[in-house]
């Protein structure tokens, strides 16, 4: 289960939880990248979720950085921004 929560118009908490283990992030999102991303389709707390089911499907939860801007991401995965965009 991913639990998305505005902390701040730029600032996300979110909680991952699997079996009898949950793991915290805090995740910052600008406005100009999820516009790039969304065209503003979707909620900024859909992007993160989203985000982190692209990020599940590569790694386990606990390898997800507790602290990080979501455009972080493409850094380590090439393809995160084509496929959010999709």
């Amino acid at each position: 289960m991913i639990e998305v929560e505005r902390k701040t118009d730029k600032e996300f908490s979110v909680v991952v939880e699997e079996g009898n283990t949950k793991t915290e992030h805090i995740v910052s999102l600008d406005d100009d990248y999820y516009k790039d991303l969304t065209q503003g389709k979707i909620s900024k707390e859909a992007l993160i979720k989203e985000s982190f089911k692209f990020l599940l499907k590569r790694e386990p939860k606990e390898s997800i950085l507790s602290k990080f801007n979501l455009k972080l991401i493409n850094t380590y995965f090439s393809e995160f921004e084509e496929e959010m965009r999709r």
